[in-house]
């Protein structure tokens, strides 16, 4: 399947349907799940840009996040007919690869207490080159605090405050209650505050 296999395709990519370039969505996955790989590579290239950036976020690494949409889109494509388009195929994919990451946050070591992030030094107020290198740690730090979060938290976290998703939209994402989605959001902050406190 052609559009899976190169997230990047060009629409003119493939001898199918031809033209994609103005097509919806909507008849874009028709057209797909009749067995278009024009179709679906057209798809792919409108929504992956998108779903790398998520990956990204909430695996922190982009040649992991590229391997998780790759697969998700994969998915994609072999559930093309299960897909009634109750959602937009957009949020759907989302839902997809929210899931393909907390699979892949799962699979990770086990979380450290927060505690085991350890103290962060208190930053100088002068301009200096400590100054600077302290700038840096602090983003490391950050990095660090957020492989603190369970996947859940982490991901929660990610849709909400760097997404800017709706607790609605986060909640279908991840399969859970938008109370538990608030939830999380809420220890998310919580924990990061609390791991980040020195550099306040």
């Amino acid at each position: 399947m052609a559009g899976a296999r190169r997230l990047t395709a060009p629409p003119e990519a493939g001898a199918g349907t031809g033209d994609t370039g103005d097509t919806g969505d909507p008849l874009l996955v028709v057209r797909a799940a009749e067995g278009d790989e024009d179709a679906f590579a057209a798809l792919v290239q409108r929504h992956a840009p998108a779903l790398i950036r998520l990956a990204t976020r909430l695996l922190g690494g982009q040649a992991e996040a590229e391997d998780a949409v790759q697969d998700a889109f994969l998915s994609a494509w072999r559930r093309l007919p299960e897909f009634h388009g109750q959602a937009s195929f957009g949020t759907w994919m989302y839902r997809i690869v929210t899931n393909r990451c907390l699979n892949v946050l799962r699979a990770r070591r086990p979380v450290a207490p927060l505690e085991a992030a350890g103290e962060v030094p208190a930053a100088e107020h002068a301009t200096s080159p400590a100054r600077i290198t302290e700038a840096r740690d602090a983003v490391r730090e950050v990095r660090e605090a957020l492989d603190l979060l369970s996947a859940e938290q982490r991901a929660c976290w990610v849709l909400r405050e760097l997404d800017g998703r709706s607790y609605e939209f986060i909640a279908d994402a991840v399969g859970i209650s938008q109370e538990a989605v608030r939830a999380r959001v809420f220890r998310a902050r919580r924990c990061l505050t609390q791991a980040l406190g020195a550099w306040r």
